[in-house]
């Protein structure tokens, strides 16, 4: 089941990361770390294998695949070893990646973009393809009458002024070549009405939003810990120092509220209530690819005691992401080779803010994902 990984933001550290990572997997050279559909409870004959996968994408940047390996290994995210002994490999990607197109109307992007997909299946003869956004985050966009429905949207698109953010015309222009859609960032993506109703009249499944890879991660364990002990959860702040061109987007301050929404979204679900407190995102240059946070929980125990507890996660931003890529990727695919059209929540697992109405609790969401990925066949 050979398969297309089409990345939006392709030469970026995220997508980078899983093309060294898929290529060492591919070549034997590295075990499956932070991959979970390796886990035996995962692992199925319907996803497609390492050798399957087949990357392409676009960008606004211009820098060879090889050339950011290079940077990615020096900033201590890849091994060295691995950059030197895939330079082929990483070099020859270089000639699926194209820049991000732009015409006239949004119709006429969405349009080049689509081509852009279609000419990638035909030349590497592929079953499936899956367009995932690990681009910079984009600021909310302001409500539009064109996003309540696909008609209406189609009509707009024609005309002069732009109606959808980036990410949505990317997922717009997705569902109009037959692909998959997956938005690893907190932007709209495909959560628009009117992109609902293209997905489910084009048959293919999206998944979003904003992947789950650090301090949101531990909240969405932690937080359901506190409900199940009956512990009252008094406020909950978190401060993550943030480097990279990640960071350096999130400066912005509609980018970093749009982050900031995500992040805090688990708790009221988790807990059935909303804490006080938040959670404040800095950019910080010198640490590059890496990112800390840092939590004080207060909450209340038996007769009202007051107790607290702090912790603090310090991870690489994109090796932790770079896997649930690859997971999302194949797991996408083996829905859509399945029949599996609209919004796939059963994927909650990997998100801040996952599309449908799933639990939010880690392990309610990885029991979901497990029988949802027994239910595939291939």
């Amino acid at each position: 089941m050979r398969t297309g990984i089409w990345l939006i933001g392709a030469r970026g550290s995220v997508a980078v990361t899983a093309m060294v990572g898929a290529t060492a997997l591919r070549a034997r050279l590295v075990e499956p770390t932070g991959c979970v559909t390796e886990l035996p409870q995962l692992r199925s004959a319907a996803l497609p294998g390492w050798g399957e996968l087949v990357f392409g994408g676009h960008d606004i940047v211009t820098t060879p695949v090889l050339k950011k390996a290079d940077a990615l290994a020096a900033a201590g995210v890849v091994p060295g070893r691995l950059v030197a002994a895939l330079a082929d490999e990483l070099t020859a990607i270089d000639s699926d990646l194209r820049p991000l197109p732009a015409a006239p109307t949004q119709a006429g992007t969405a349009e080049r973009i689509a081509t852009d997909l279609r000419e990638f299946r035909v030349r590497h003869e592929l079953e499936q393809i899956v367009v995932i956004n690990v681009s910079t985050t984009e600021p909310l966009p302001e409500p539009h009458p064109a996003h309540a429905s696909l008609a209406a949207l189609t009509e707009a698109l024609s005309g002069p002024e732009p109606v959808l953010p980036p990410s949505a015309l990317a997922a717009y222009a997705a569902f109009t070549a037959g692909c998959a859609f997956i938005d690893f960032t907190p932007s709209t993506g495909a959560r628009l009405p009117a992109l609902a109703e293209l997905a489910e009249s084009a048959g293919v499944p999206y998944a979003g939003n904003d992947g789950k890879t650090g301090e949101t991660l531990v909240k969405s364990v932690l937080a359901p810990m506190f409900a199940l002990r009956n512990l009252r959860v008094r406020s909950w702040s978190g401060i993550n120092l943030l480097g990279g061109g990640d960071g350096a987007n999130l400066a912005d301050p509609a980018a970093n509220a749009a982050k900031v929404a995500s992040k805090q979204r688990v708790l009221g679900d988790a807990l059935g209530y909303e804490p006080e407190g938040t959670s404040r995102i800095d950019y910080v240059a010198e640490i590059g690819d890496f990112k800390t946070a840092w939590d004080l929980v207060t909450f209340e125990g038996f007769l009202g005691t007051g107790m607290r507890m702090e912790f603090t996660w310090h991870g690489c931003d994109s090796a932790l992401a770079a896997p649930l890529v690859l997971d999302l990727a194949r797991l996408t695919a083996a829905a859509h080779r399945a029949g599996r059209a609209g919004p796939l929540s059963e994927l909650g697992f990997f998100f801040k803010d996952p599309l449908g109405t799933g639990p939010s609790a880690l392990a309610e969401q990885w029991a979901t994902l497990a029988a949802f990925t027994a239910g595939l066949t291939r």
